[in-house]
């Protein structure tokens, strides 16, 4: 279950339920072409790999934790010797540059080096000569793990990493989109750890929602659309299963009056274009004070222009292709609308007229109000910068109506921007920089953006519950002690 297909062409059989579940052909997005085939999984081979998981679960949650750490050094060991094999996979199917292939890599190896540092260690809540009570966490048993396409290796590993260090199993299904490094993955990491602790499945939205509904499963950790969160979420519902959920943003950047807007303008456009836009953290907007719109608007539009767009690949390539030609009909299809609606583009703003999924970093003026491109997740290098008016807490105001709560920006005077850093809704306020994540930082969002936190000692306890030792002392006991 855990090998990727990568060679010849797999054909699946005529049967309507094979087909749903069997070979699935994967494209290198930069070339728009199937270049492997995943090998899916049919529903009887994931209900054989929850039982394993469920199988293994009670002796893996009995490994004392320092054992468990040891495992997931040796993960971090496995992946940081497959890191060339491994971002090469990830580049032909996701379609960012190689080097940034390999940074991914190297940081989910590094993940399972920070995660196995951290504590689980036992609590003391009351010692009364009546009474002792203590406080621990324990497993919640079999975990899903599903993770998005923008990420894959890094993404899964922020879920795996903890859930087998707080002593659960866990099943991984990426995205349709990129499954082979994962699987690629799933190998290298089954070498590694305990049979049935950990397994890597393929398929698309039907395996999914088997995986998220099967009994074994107790937890469903998942990173990806608002929509399908919700489909994730009642399918949980059900069954009472915990759920920990990180469904993107919207996040505004708000310059504040008074900044040197040519002083931030390339940081801006980095955090908005960073692995080609597809970034739940990245800037989606950008609220600059009317009368220095243009200025940094057209700064930015000359850093679109100037942009390498290509195949991941080539050692120039800055920005790679969107994942999907679904991605790119959606993000093509907002600009358009915006467009239509009244909207100027300074940069880009059309498919590039090549092979792949390519759409070129794209600056916006002038959206017409109630645009998508406002108020909706684009995921992909578009950037519209708006103007205006107001004092900057009503344009925070203005931002906070967004259903999204993931993120936010202050751009300007440090001491003015901490002033305003309690009025955003959201999990995340950064001030002076946008989306710089850290093992040691909890990350979520509030909102449609999502339940729970991932990363450190908070995410690392999402993948727990907690069990309470009440110990009552008899009157005879104390009179001895």
């Amino acid at each position: 279950m855990s090998a990727p297909a990568t060679g010849a062409t797999v054909t699946a059989p005529d049967d309507p339920g094979a087909a749903r579940y069997g070979p699935r052909p994967v494209e290198n997005p930069a070339l728009g072409e199937v270049f492997a085939h995943a090998p899916g999984c049919t529903p009887e081979q994931l209900d054989e790999v929850l039982d394993d998981a469920a199988r293994a679960f009670p002796g893996w949650a009995a490994t004392p934790l320092d054992a468990r750490r040891e495992r997931l050094l040796a993960c971090h060991r496995a992946l940081l010797a497959a890191v060339e094999p491994l971002a090469g996979l990830l580049t032909r199917e996701q379609g960012k540059p190689l080097k940034h292939a390999r940074a991914e890599v190297r940081l989910a190896a590094d993940w399972f080096a920070h995660t196995a540092q951290l504590e689980l260690a036992p609590e003391r809540l009351v010692d009364e000569p009546a009474a002792r009570v203590g406080l621990e966490r324990v497993p919640h048993g079999v975990v899903a793990a599903i993770a998005p396409s923008n990420y894959p290796i890094l993404l899964a590993v922020c879920k795996i990493a903890p859930a087998l260090l707080a002593g659960n199993t866990v099943v991984h299904k990426p995205s349709p989109d990129t499954p082979l490094s994962s699987l690629m993955m799933g190998r290298i990491l089954g070498e590694v750890l305990p049979a049935g602790t950990f397994a890597a499945v393929d398929g698309g939205a039907e395996l999914g929602a088997r995986l998220t509904v099967h009994p074994a499963v107790r937890l469903v950790s998942f990173t990806g659309s608002v929509d399908a969160g919700r489909a994730i979420a009642r399918q949980a519902a059900a069954d009472l299963k915990r759920v920990v959920l990180e469904l993107g943003g919207n996040d505004p950047a708000v310059v504040l009056p008074g900044t040197d807007v040519a002083a931030v303008a390339r940081d801006l456009f980095a955090k908005a274009m960073a692995n080609s836009g597809q970034f739940c953290a990245a800037v989606k907007r950008v609220y600059v004070p009317r009368d220095r719109c243009r200025q940094l608007a057209d700064a930015m539009a000359e850093m679109a222009r100037s942009a390498v767009v290509g195949d991941g690949l080539d050692p120039a390539t800055e920005y790679g292709p969107l994942v999907s030609r679904a991605q790119l009909a959606r993000v093509a299809g907002m600009v358009d609308e915006a467009v239509a609606g009244g909207a100027r583009v300074l940069a880009g703003g059309r498919v590039l007229d090549r092979a792949g999924h390519f759409y070129p970093p794209t600056v916006v003026t002038g959206l017409p109000p109630g645009s998508r491109l406002e108020e909706e997740e684009q995921f992909g290098p578009v950037i519209p910068v708006i103007p205006y008016d107001d004092d900057p807490e009503q344009v925070i105001a203005r931002t906070n109506t967004s259903l999204y709560g993931l993120g936010c920006s202050l751009w300007g005077d440090e001491d003015r921007a901490r002033a305003l850093a309690g009025r955003p809704a959201c999990g995340t306020v950064w001030i002076n920089t946008h989306g710089d994540l850290r093992h040691d930082v909890p990350f979520g969002g509030h909102r449609h953006s999502g339940v729970g936190v991932e990363y450190g000692p908070w995410g690392l306890k999402e993948y727990t519950q907690l069990k309470v030792h009440h110990i009552a002392f008899r009157q005879a006991d104390r009179e001895m002690s």
